[in-house]
């Protein structure tokens, strides 16, 4: 029985495009075959302490981009932009540079936001603080030898880019909501989410962007 569920979702994965297939022109997925695969998507996780099943609920942008297989028309990718930018919220004080030394550690913790049932986390440790998991992805600190290649390198950020307002900006927006600049982006929405606070992005942002942080010697 176990064998057969799993071809079925293998097939229906396929079918739906969520196995990412070369061919970007094939045809859109049948709406059964959809809910199949998100029936057994939440089946998979377990409720219980530490879960947040919220995060199964694709919202109208992951929607859009599993529809066109994370390559949306031009009309579409322009309102999942416009859409996703006006979530964009700011530090109370109004500063998009914090404290870079704070940035430093939560760039490189990777606490925020896994999930799992051995070691479920307490709900307040989920979100707002504990880590945006940022080098499982991206290399920064030139002396760091453990980082992911998933994402682009940021060593020498700023020294690179400057630290001008549109790029203090411009790094604020994309780290808070990627998706309000790449369309399907597979960057995490970590302010969006709350994974981080706005004020602990800004630390972030002083991480990458100060001349004064590792990233930039």
């Amino acid at each position: 029985m176990k064998t057969i569920k799993l071809a079925t979702l293998t097939a229906a994965l396929v079918a739906t495009g969520l196995a990412h297939a070369a061919d970007k022109a094939a045809p859109r997925p049948d709406p059964k075959i959809q809910a199949l695969v998100a029936k057994y998507i939440e089946a998979s996780f377990l409720p219980g302490e530490g879960q947040d099943l919220s995060r199964l609920k694709q919202d109208e942008t992951l929607q859009a981009c599993n529809l066109y297989r994370d390559n949306p028309p031009e009309k579409i990718a322009a309102e999942i932009n416009a859409r996703e930018k006006a979530t964009i919220k700011y530090p109370a004080d109004g500063k998009l540079m914090g404290d870079w030394k704070n940035g430093e550690k939560l760039f490189a913790a990777g606490f925020g936001m896994r999930i799992g049932r051995i070691e479920p986390d307490k709900p307040e440790r989920q979100k707002g603080g504990n880590g945006g998991n940022c080098y499982a992805c991206h290399g920064a600190d030139p002396k760091e030898v453990a980082f992911g290649t998933i994402g682009p390198s940021l060593m020498h950020y700023g020294k690179l880019r400057g630290a001008g307002e549109d790029i203090v900006k411009y790094t604020y927006e994309k780290i808070y909501n990627p998706q309000a600049y790449s369309a399907c982006s597979q960057m995490p929405r970590i302010g969006y989410h709350g994974i981080l606070r706005p004020e602990q992005i800004a630390d972030i942002v002083a991480y990458l962007v100060s001349p004064e942080s590792p990233v930039n010697k």
